[in-house]
């Protein structure tokens, strides 16, 4: 891999996870096009699962995304049939996001592929070096950290 930084030049913190991030989308996006998911939308599906319906505001801040790039984000699997939207039975402004039977199909068909691929990725590291990794990722996406480096 190219760098582009010597040894006067400290490198960015925002652009080497941004890289990060890319180079492992991009592989997860190739193997999941086998069943027309992208890693994005794959994570969806796997949180409104695991969330049991949760409300848009809920599934955002576990995302880690703002509502309007969650709405964004799941318009593709509304469309698809995948999700569906459904007014809060507490409150009605709040809405429901709901994992359809052709939703849990998508991402049961997925699995295989996403667990391959969790495989190979564990095996590129040793396991101290995949628990550390984890480790300080959690920590950066969690709200903590984002409180500490904010201006």
């Amino acid at each position: 891999m190219i760098s582009f930084y010597d040894d006067t030049t400290p490198p960015c913190n925002a652009t080497a996870l941004r890289k990060a991030t890319r180079r492992i989308s991009q592989i997860y996006d190739e193997a999941l096009q086998a069943c027309g998911l992208k890693t994005t939308q794959r994570t969806i599906l796997r949180h409104v699962d695991q969330l049991q319906s949760p409300t848009m505001t809920l599934l955002a801040e576990v995302l880690v995304l703002d509502k309007t790039a969650l709405s964004h984000n799941i318009k593709p699997l509304i469309r698809d049939g995948y999700l569906a939207l459904t007014p809060a039975e507490e409150d009605k402004r709040l809405k429901r996001v709901t994992l359809t039977e052709k939703g849990r199909a998508k991402l049961e068909e997925s699995h295989l592929i996403w667990t391959e691929l969790q495989k190979r990725f564990e095996n590129a590291l040793t396991p101290e070096q995949h628990q550390a990794l984890l480790s300080l990722l959690e920590l950066v996406a969690s709200d903590e950290f984002g409180t500490k480096i904010r201006p």
